[in-house]
């Protein structure tokens, strides 16, 4: 399991997913709401904010899993 970091680039709160721009370079990758580390009950990702996330796989390829704010 690696560990990687990125940028948001784009989350819709209504909807729960966006995207995260990968510091390393590479594909966007999809973020969804449930994969939101945190301690509140409701979680959301910010434009241009910093986060960690694992790369695992999505229904349609890969996506970003396990994400914490950073």
């Amino acid at each position: 399991m690696k560990i990687e970091t990125g940028i948001v680039k784009w989350f819709d709160n209504d909807r729960g997913f966006g995207f995260i721009m990968p510091e390393n370079g590479g594909k966007d990758l999809f973020a969804h709401q449930s994969e939101i580390q945190s301690d509140e009950s409701y979680s959301t990702l910010s434009e241009n904010q910093r986060v960690s996330y694992v790369v695992g796989q999505g229904q349609k390829g890969p996506c970003a899993t396990r994400i914490t704010l950073l």
